[in-house]
């Protein structure tokens, strides 16, 4: 018969288990390498035209007419009040037109 020795059998219990942890290792490596890693580079890519986008609107866009036009930006026009529009200014003008006509 043949005996094997015990130091063998470990050994071989040693290797099929560090095998297992070699392949869980290399599972996460896969998982990484296939989902964590495409995944930060969209979401890189993505916050990358974002903040593009953000400068864009903020430095260029919103001083062209159009893109003021369109979504309401444009400041409305500031008439200036006419000189005489109400009833206070008509009264002090007939009073100063009356003291001015009285000093003469």
């Amino acid at each position: 018969t043949h005996i094997i020795p015990q130091n063998s059998i470990l050994s071989r219990i040693m290797e099929s288990s560090s095998y297992e942890l070699n392949a869980s290792v290399s599972s996460l490596e896969f998982l990484s390498l296939f989902l964590f890693r495409p995944l930060l580079a969209v979401v890189f890519v993505f916050s990358l035209l974002i903040l593009g986008w953000f400068l864009a609107w903020k430095l260029v866009l919103v001083h062209v007419p159009l893109v003021q036009e369109i979504f309401g930006l444009r400041k409305k026009t500031v008439k200036p009040k006419p000189e005489n529009r109400g009833r206070f200014t008509q009264i002090y003008n007939n009073m100063d037109s009356q003291s001015s006509a009285s000093q003469w």
